[in-house]
């Protein structure tokens, strides 16, 4: 199996120490960092991740720091959705688009204060057109990558295994809003959010200093809850129906299309409304495929969706459910066979399978 070449465009993150002595098997790139890969095999880092808890490096989740006088003004105008309904405390899903409606990103945006926001980005170079945004307009704003870092905590007994490190006060966090809770001396942004099904937490770790500190007082403190480190499981995120921009979202495709148009609700005229306005009734949409049938092929390149000998979409993700003793797969499907119950063909690199669209994901 290939490696990845040394380089320090694809940087360590805090916790690849802890990572390394737990085992990583593989690793991809995010955000020109390493994302790490740890179990034994897929199947069983699925199954534990759904009855015990885990902890995740997604330091790769970067940050683009918005701070200063215009914060708000550049915000309203980047965000499709209305940020008048964001409390001081609350993380918002946030469509970025580009001038045609086209998604640039799906972030996790936080608000720190009315000066002062997170955009929690997916994979691309979004800093890049956050920044030429302010400059061109000229406004009173900093835009930077900040030493933030996320760790994830997820599964069942997050709860639990929190509570013993930041104190029950994370039991209140409401889903999508966050704390400020010490640790060691530093008050840390602590989220009920992150890339799964199974409940947990995201730490925003400000200062990489503190990252193997934290990742050592989580293991000693969830010993008897059985905590692993982890990562995001494509199993248990296709059957959640959780996107991947890059895989199932990419410019081309417009919130509508990924089915987040109840996130398109800013009364303001940001940037690219017109364009995502004229876009409104999509042609093809984000659709719960089940492909029959044995076990599939790793999912290497877009599988075309067929009908009558004609592509209606396509898969992006998929994978054999051990829950659910089928395969689960995201489709993006146009809207003449977009309808619960419809049968289509999907064209893999084995061959052809039957599938059925869904009309909900396996959760």
């Amino acid at each position: 199996m290939a490696s990845i070449f040394p380089s320090t465009r694809v940087r360590r993150t805090p916790f690849s120490d802890g990572v390394n002595a737990a085992g990583m098997t593989v690793c991809s790139v995010y955000n020109r960092m390493i994302l790490p890969s740890v179990f034994a095999s897929e199947e069983e880092d699925y199954h534990h991740l759904k009855r015990h808890v885990q902890v995740w490096d997604v330091a790769c989740e970067r940050q683009v720091a918005v701070q200063g006088p215009d914060a708000r003004a550049l915000m309203d105008l980047l965000s499709p959705r209305d940020l008048d309904r964001m409390a001081d405390d609350q993380c918002f899903y946030m469509p970025a688009i580009d001038r045609n409606g086209g998604m640039l990103n799906d972030p996790v945006l936080v608000k720190l204060a009315e000066d002062h926001y997170w955009i929690s980005v997916a994979d691309s170079d979004y800093i890049l057109y956050v920044t030429g945004v302010a400059d061109a307009l000229g406004l009173d704003v900093r835009v930077w990558e900040p030493d933030v870092s996320p760790l994830g905590v997820q599964g069942p007994k997050s709860d639990d295994l929190m509570a013993r490190v930041f104190g029950d006060a994370v039991r209140d966090i409401r889903f999508f809003r966050y704390k400020r809770l010490p640790f060691q001396g530093r008050d840390l942004v602590i989220a009920r959010s992150g890339y799964s099904k199974q409940g947990g937490f995201e730490i925003y770790i400000e200062g990489s200093d503190i990252g193997m500190p934290l990742w050592d007082a989580l293991f000693a403190a969830g010993q008897d809850l059985n905590v692993r480190a982890g990562c995001p499981s494509t199993k248990e995120r296709v059957e959640g129906g959780l996107l991947s921009y890059g895989n199932d979202i990419r410019q081309e495709n417009t919130p509508f299309e990924a089915g987040l148009g109840k996130f398109v609700n800013s009364p303001r005229d940001y940037i690219g409304k017109a364009g995502l306005m004229a876009r409104a009734e999509p042609e093809r949409q984000i659709r719960p495929v089940e492909i029959h049938g044995d076990p599939i092929p790793a999912i290497d390149r877009a599988w075309p969706l067929m009908a009558g000998g004609r592509k209606v979409g396509q898969v992006t993700s998929a994978s054999w459910s051990p829950d659910f003793k089928t395969n689960v797969s995201i489709g993006m499907v146009d809207r003449s066979h977009w309808a619960p119950g419809t049968t289509l063909e999907i064209e893999t690199q084995d061959g052809m399978r039957r599938a059925t669209v869904r009309e909900t994901f396996w959760t």
